[in-house]
């Protein structure tokens, strides 16, 4: 079980991130999508594109930072649940794509510094 704390951070995290790309002109498709085969933090669409985005939120910077934290298991996992995503929404489907990361990484700074990983990585 994800202890409150870790939970709230997440959330935290994930509302820095959606705030992020608004201000940057990306517009919110889907939030939390889940699926069995995983999750998507954020499904974003930046004009034509539809973006998938990982957010990453790490107190310190001990294991790699948040960005280091998404290994291949994790990416994916975060291609099957796209996979999935475009199945189930067929109005996307044809739309290209691409995968971001968000990596918040604080290390005692406040605010975290927020690093925007665009085509973080290939399906």
């Amino acid at each position: 079980m994800i202890s409150t704390d870790r939970r709230a951070n997440g959330q935290n995290a994930e509302q820095r991130a959606l705030d992020y790309l608004q201000s940057n002109g990306l517009k919110l498709v889907a939030k939390n999508w889940s699926c069995r085969r995983g999750e998507l933090d954020l499904v974003m669409l930046d004009s034509d594109t539809v973006v998938f985005v990982e957010v990453r939120f790490r107190k310190h910077a001990a294991w790699g930072g948040a960005a280091a934290s998404v290994d291949t298991r994790k990416r994916q996992r975060i291609i099957l649940a796209a996979q999935y995503f475009l199945q189930r929404e067929p109005r996307l489907s044809n739309r290209p794509c691409r995968f971001d990361v968000i990596a918040i990484n604080a290390n005692g700074a406040l605010p975290p510094k927020l690093d925007w990983i665009a085509n973080a990585f290939e399906a």
